[in-house]
């Protein structure tokens, strides 16, 4: 059996929401290092919500989200700012403050410190090739300027030779070396769907959030999958949480299993525990198999 001594990330009385609809509600958490964590729950349960605090997209309305990563302890919520509300009009350092973050910080800083997630609904360049994919989401750890653009330095040409090796590492790690310069819009579905993961790990994550990664995949492609998911986590040391409908998928690869409903998380534990938590059941499992 597999034991995770350190959290890689700890969610803490996390609340959002929406026009006075509760879309989180005092969510406490933690996600072990090395570990494939499951989050599921019945649609509008919150779990997307929650990957979109999680990576800059929304910013929670209070509680803690931190991050260990190596020895620093990165705190998400100050990284990505406060909600911008009425009161901060009236103290324009905190308002500026405010709007700096907003204009400057977000999702890019957060892919920065080793956290790249997928959607639910694909999300690439399609009318960039799958390889300029690739290359565009390896610009948050790259460091160039405008001058190095435009005298193509030494600095600029390795950086770019570097990008294209990681690149071509992940075109082969998921098959897709064949379809290096075809458009991403092209690619059948399932290619898609692993062209994304492939975009995500170019960022160089500690963390991988993949937002429903089987939705539409028929059996082998779930299989597939499968395998891609227990390679990114024993190959290359990442771990992984991940929102996913598929049970059968969920209880195979997962090591920890998170169920929120309304919000609210109503179980954690082992797959086969929660499994038979009867809220889980009443809740999520027992409407499936209807």
């Amino acid at each position: 059996m597999t034991t995770f001594a350190n959290d890689l990330l700890t969610v803490s009385s996390l609340s959002m929401q929406f026009s006075g609809l509760k879309a989180l509600s005092d969510v406490n958490l933690s996600v072990k290092e090395g570990s494939i964590t499951a989050l599921i729950g019945p649609n509008g349960a919150g779990k997307t919500t929650l990957f979109n605090c999680l990576t800059g997209f929304y910013i929670a309305d209070s509680g803690q989200l931190l991050f260990y990563k190596d020895k620093d302890t990165i705190n998400l919520r100050k990284l990505l700012g406060e909600p911008l509300k009425f009161q901060h009009l009236k103290n324009p350092s905190s308002f500026l403050s405010i709007l700096y973050y907003k204009a400057f910080g977000g999702s890019h800083l957060v892919a920065r410190n080793g956290i790249a997630r997928t959607f639910q609904n694909i999300r690439l360049f399609r009318e960039m090739t799958v390889i300029e994919n690739l290359l565009v989401a390896q610009h948050c750890h790259t460091n160039r300027n405008l001058a190095s653009g435009f005298l193509n330095l030494s600095a600029f040409k390795k950086a770019t030779q570097e990008n294209l090796r990681t690149a071509y590492y992940w075109l082969e790690k998921f098959n897709l070396a064949k379809d290096a310069n075809r458009l991403a819009g092209m690619l059948p579905y399932g290619k898609q769907r692993h062209l994304e993961i492939a975009r995500s790990m170019c960022t160089k994550p500690r963390l991988l959030c993949l937002d429903e990664p089987a939705a539409g995949l028929n059996p082998q492609e779930t299989q597939e999958l499968r395998e891609i998911i227990l390679s990114i986590r024993k190959e290359e040391k990442v771990t992984v949480l991940l929102i996913e409908h598929d049970m059968s998928l969920v209880m195979s690869i997962s090591d920890h299993v998170i169920v929120l409903d309304h919000g609210v998380v109503i179980s954690t534990g082992k797959p086969e525990m929660v499994q038979k938590d009867p809220k889980v059941i009443e809740a999520y499992l027992g409407v499936q198999n209807e």
